[in-house]
């Protein structure tokens, strides 16, 4: 068998996207924040862009047109656009826009985090270096909630494990003692001891005691409910919670009312965790009985072609070879970016017109009206593929006159009804809200309840449906949710 090179034609197809339209989905799927950055960016790198400040008046116009005709005069001529053009764009001299802007980015201060704040107040006990020691090894597993990430045992481990290390960097012959299982339990009651109430609990029952026991209420019924009958607390069991106690079940249910009131998490107060800052890209706004549909692109940068350097790359005879091919490329690729803007802006106003005319309802009555929407129904309408809707409708928000929310909230799947037409799932989960709402704490309704009544306003619905919709709304079981 001989082995040789040789070449034959072969035809094949291959599905090759242009980068540019990688560009343009993605310029989709950019919420206003990131498409802000992103016009910022473009016009750092190509000359050819240019940035139309909103806030221009008729007279700053007016003067910009001024100081580009005379930039096209003879007078001018000291401007050599080639050597600008092939010296990196900078020619020292005049520019487009010479005022000096400066803006400063507001600075949310930050405090102190949990660990933090519980190290400054062990500043203000008196502790040995031990002690200190041990102290750093629990606040070190105490999570962002305040819960104690482990055992008292662990942490008795962990503190051993850094006396071992500061004994082999000194190298010294007589050790200190290992830390001890009491000296431990001792340090954890400091550590309880701090602010907030409740911190370095292991669990919600020792976080919730800590917390009574801050309050100076030790020997309050609602310590005693916790401390003696926890599991029968957590389940509502008031007429066993009654007869043990030897009291009235409606007292035994009005304390857990006061036990509920309680921080089951009280380290998230000191969580680190910045707010997010929600800026909707889109505007709904009812006037004259319509409504109207805006995009929230103010302070979104306006470009536009540079006209000084458009109108040199014109006479591509005084360019040749790499220059000319640089030349024609970045001014494509501005024409090419201010098209796909405008595009985009197009395609989210024609996705969000037809948004509003299928929620008319939702937008009029309330949510209860929202009406099933898929991805695909949008796209047949506006003709345009599935995936540029969703690309559109991703980390997209919208101002409505029923607040702010997400565009995927108006997508939802359907469920049958008997008239015929299909109801939103997300409408379906407001009406058993609603219904759980309104009824008799004595009596709640049961989830076979909440099916015929659905059935009886045309929603066609199954038992473990309304069970999955009432867990997925936090909306506990009718024997948890009834009152004495």
């Amino acid at each position: 068998m001989k082995t040789s090179l040789g070449q034959q034609a072969v035809l094949r197809q291959d599905l090759r996207i242009n980068p540019r339209l990688y560009q343009a989905m993605d310029l989709l799927y950019m919420p206003l924040l990131d498409l802000q950055q992103h016009l910022k960016q473009e016009l750092m790198v190509n000359p050819f862009l240019e940035l139309i400040e909103p806030e221009e008046d008729a007279e700053q116009v007016a003067t910009a047109a001024e100081r580009h005709e005379t930039a096209q005069t003879p007078d001018s001529s000291a401007t050599n656009w080639e050597d600008i053009l092939l010296g990196g764009f900078d020619d020292g001299g005049w520019r487009e826009d010479s005022e000096v802007r400066e803006y400063v980015e507001p600075v949310r201060v930050q405090g102190a985090d949990l660990a933090g704040h519980l190290r400054n107040q062990l500043q203000l006990l008196e502790l040995t270096d031990r002690q200190q020691l041990l102290a750093e090894e629990f606040i070190g597993n105490i999570a962002d909630d305040g819960y104690l990430a482990g055992t008292v045992e662990e942490m008795v481990a962990g503190a051993n494990e850094l006396l071992e290390e500061f004994a082999r960097e000194r190298a010294s012959a007589s050790r200190p003692s290992a830390f001890t299982l009491p000296e431990a339990t001792a340090m954890l009651g400091t550590i309880q001891s701090l602010d907030p109430p409740g911190v370095g609990a292991r669990d919600l029952r020792e976080c919730l005691l800590l917390q009574l026991r801050d309050k100076g209420q030790s020997g309050s019924l609602a310590y005693r409910l916790l401390d003696e009958a926890y599991d029968d607390l957590i389940a509502h069991r008031w007429s066993d919670l009654a007869k043990r106690l030897g009291i009235d079940a409606a007292r035994v249910q009005s304390v857990a009312d006061e036990i509920a009131k309680l921080d089951p998490k009280p380290g998230l107060r000191f969580s680190a965790a910045e707010g997010d800052y929600i800026i909707p890209d889109l505007i709904v706004e009812r006037i004259d009985g319509e409504y109207r549909i805006f995009l929230n692109d103010t302070r979104l940068p306006r470009l536009r072609l540079a006209r000084a350097y458009q109108e040199v790359a014109r006479d591509k005879k005084k360019f040749v070879g790499e220059n000319r091919d640089f030349i024609t490329q970045r001014l494509n690729s501005a024409q090419w970016m201010i098209q796909a803007i405008e595009q985009r802006r197009q395609t989210m106003l024609k996705v969000m017109h037809f948004i509003v005319d299928r929620q008319r309802e939702f937008f009029e009555k309330g949510i209860e009206h929202l009406k099933p929407l898929t991805l695909r129904e949008v796209a047949e309408v506006i003709n345009m593929h599935e995936s540029t809707v969703s690309r559109v409708t991703n980390e997209k928000y919208v101002q409505t006159p029923r607040g702010v929310l997400p565009l995927k909230f108006f997508f939802s799947s359907a469920l049958a009804t008997t008239s015929g037409e299909d109801a939103s799932a997300r409408a379906i989960k407001a009406q058993i809200q609603k219904l759980v709402g309104g009824e008799e704490a004595v009596e709640p309704l049961t989830d076979q309840q909440i099916v015929q009544r659905l059935r009886e306003r045309g929603v066609r619905i199954a038992r473990r449906t309304v069970a999955k919709y009432r867990d997925q709304l936090g909306i506990l079981s009718a024997r948890m949710r009834r009152r004495v």
